[in-house]
């Protein structure tokens, strides 16, 4: 089973991808939530590019990935759920929900710490909000965050089903999130209470910092609330917001070449323990 699994992740996880992007761009052109600053051509060239080196760098630097790790766990008996007697299902649901908090946990940790914000202020200095944005990271946090996950995955020792099953439908609630789509109000305020909503996490690419630090959820919305965390909705509305990072605002920013070297340009400001942000401004 977990073979079968393991041979058949690249095909699921590459007809997902395809299939929640082109249904995301087809819906933000047929009903988008705000209008578009910057032309598609620049911001998805780029942002799609940077998808590409990403995944290049993670395969050439990971010799195992986290289904395989999970499928090795298995066969040696590496962690939690491969030396406790649980019901499949059980262990399934629970290494999600595990898998999930970690993610919002490390997402917390790249905005805390200086220098790994200056790696995931990248993705904040998109000039728009669109499903592309979900894709844009920089190759130093693809890489830290893998490390991150399988250090996960090693100690859980989650079925390699839950691990394929919350890889794809992470990836597809980050496209669906970062969305420019208009969702109905009401549909929204009933959604976000069992999944990020694009008006919810929009709020997290707000220029103001405390909104910045926020809304840190990728897929399940609990954590923000749980942990206290969540914003319901942007101070200046969503279409009066303004998104992006203060520093980098010209679209030669926007450009490949440019994103690649952002870490190291300009001061770590922005991020949720910035000394320079006032009291107020934290939400304090």
């Amino acid at each position: 089973m977990s073979e079968t699994i393991l041979a058949a992740e690249p095909t699921i996880r590459l007809a997902a991808f395809l299939g929640i992007l082109v249904a995301m761009a087809l819906w933000e052109v047929a009903a988008p939530r705000r209008r578009r600053e910057i032309p598609r051509v620049i911001r998805w060239t780029n942002n799609l590019a940077l998808v590409v080196l990403d995944t290049a760098i993670l395969r050439l630097t990971f010799p195992i990935l986290a289904v395989g790790l999970a499928v090795m766990a298995e066969e040696r008996g590496w962690g939690l759920f491969n030396t406790i007697d649980v019901p499949v299902w059980l262990a399934i649901v629970v290494s999600m929900l595990l898998l999930d908090l970690a993610i919002y946990l490390q997402h917390v940790m790249f905005h805390a710490v200086p220098g790994l914000w200056r790696l995931h202020r990248m993705h904040h200095a998109d000039l728009d909000f669109d499903a592309t944005t979900g894709l844009r990271f920089h190759p130093v946090e693809i890489l830290i965050s893998m490390g991150i996950k399988l250090a996960v995955v090693a100690a859980l020792g989650p079925p390699a089903v839950a691990v394929l099953l919350f890889e794809v439908i992470l990836n597809a609630t980050a496209l669906f999130n970062h969305a420019n789509i208009d969702l109905p109000r009401r549909v929204d305020r009933v959604l976000r209470l069992i999944v990020v909503t694009p008006d919810m996490h929009r709020v997290h690419h707000s220029t103001d910092p405390r909104e910045t630090n926020s809304n840190y959820g990728f897929n399940l919305p609990w954590w923000d609330r749980l942990l206290g965390t969540y914003i319901a909705q942007p101070a200046r509305g969503h279409e009066g917001m303004k998104i992006g990072i203060e520093q980098f605002r010209t679209r030669r920013d926007l450009w490949l070449d440019r994103m690649l070297v952002q870490p190291v340009r300009g001061p770590a400001s922005g991020g949720a323990l910035d000394p320079r942000l006032t009291n107020k401004e934290r939400g304090e």
